[in-house]
């Protein structure tokens, strides 16, 4: 049952004047929430939220994954790797460090980096890798542990870097044919590490307005409201619902250790391609770390595959317009990361049979 706020905001969102419009939500925590809490069936009809790329596994291209799951198979190498990452399919089907582990390949599922770091340690036998994926909430952990593998000089530990930042993504989301999105809930999480200053690109070059959220129900929806509210004025700029937690210039102490280990670069995305300085690699100095250096690991070409995880994540098709979605894609046997993923818009709308 909405709370009484929660019915008030919902009223105040029939008063104002805005037209039809679509509303992405950038982080796959508020996707979940919001299809647990069944925000999308209270908004008003002229009210749409759309998942974007805001989910780290389910952005990580298909290719990735094909050369991870090859590199798992090398003597004497252990992947270090996050829960959600286990199950995520390459370009065929089935195909995971999950089978991969059934066929012998030597795989640990871990809380952080540093875990990662205390098996190298207690392997020294072992090329211990871990994948490093994530956005700047996860970078900064990301980064200690490279730091800590420096100082005790621990040879057979390094990280393949996958870590994203989302400022270039949204920037090139709204260069994508189609884009008809008005405003964007930005990531609590990634906004306590960044601030409200490192969204301020989206009303002064994207002429976009944007709410950084937190995730209980009340605050999505009151961060919806805030943004109509803008779009009924006529106004584009950055507020942030998220006051507990987020500070205006973020966390430096933070910013600063990412920006000890790691250096802008070009990555690739699923369902957006590859797009400039917007992936973190390892710096030169640090590259007896670095997975891809070390192992001279070469990405193949994407291959084709029928999974629409890419439009969804885009914004382009909601889960359920993916010919796959609950029937040759199901949780148990998923063909796509966003089937995956605890922060997937198709687990989401799969668990919670969002319609």
């Amino acid at each position: 049952m909405p709370s009484d706020r929660a019915l008030k905001l919902l009223e105040a969102m029939t008063r104002l004047d805005v037209g039809s419009v679509r509303l992405m939500e950038v982080c796959g925590t508020h996707t979940m929430a919001i299809a647990r809490a069944g925000i999308k069936a209270m908004l008003p009809g002229n009210v749409k939220l759309v998942s974007g790329p805001g989910c780290p596994v389910c952005v990580t291209p298909a290719a990735v994954m094909d050369a991870v799951l090859e590199l798992a198979m090398e003597k004497n190498v252990i992947i270090a790797t996050y829960g959600d990452m286990i199950r995520v399919p390459g370009s065929r089907p089935g195909d995971s460090l999950q089978k991969r582990r059934a066929m012998g390949a030597r795989v640990s599922v871990v809380y952080s980096a540093m875990d990662a770091l205390d098996i190298a340690a207690g392997n020294p036998g072992c090329e211990v890798v871990f994948l490093g994926v994530g956005f700047e909430t996860t970078a900064p952990g990301t980064a200690a542990a490279i730091q800590a593998a420096s100082e005790r000089k621990l040879s057979n530990f390094s990280v393949w870097s996958m870590l994203k930042t989302v400022e270039p993504a949204l920037r090139a989301l709204k260069r994508t044919d189609g884009f008809d999105i008005s405003g964007f809930l930005c990531p609590g999480h990634v906004a306590t590490i960044i601030g409200e200053k490192g969204f301020e690109f989206l009303p002064r070059d994207l002429g976009l307005p944007g709410v950084i959220a937190g995730f209980e129900p009340d605050d999505i929806l009151l961060s919806v409201y805030m943004l109509l509210r803008q779009i009924a004025n006529g106004e584009a700029k950055i507020e942030n619902e998220y006051r507990r937690a987020v500070m205006p210039e973020g966390n430096p102490l933070a910013m600063a250790m990412i920006e000890k280990s790691f250096v802008p670069t070009s990555d690739l995305w699923r369902g957006l391609g590859r797009i400039e300085a917007s992936g973190l690699a390892i710096r030169p100095e640090l590259e007896t770390f670095d997975t891809v250096k070390r192992f001279g690991v070469v990405i193949p070409p994407e291959k084709k595959i029928a999974c629409r995880c890419g439009d969804v994540i885009c914004g382009k098709c909601a889960p359920q317009d993916c010919p796959m979605f609950g029937k040759a894609c199901v949780p148990e046997d998923p063909v796509g990361p966003c089937m995956v993923s605890s922060e997937g818009a198709c687990a989401a709308a799969y668990k919670y049979q969002l319609v």
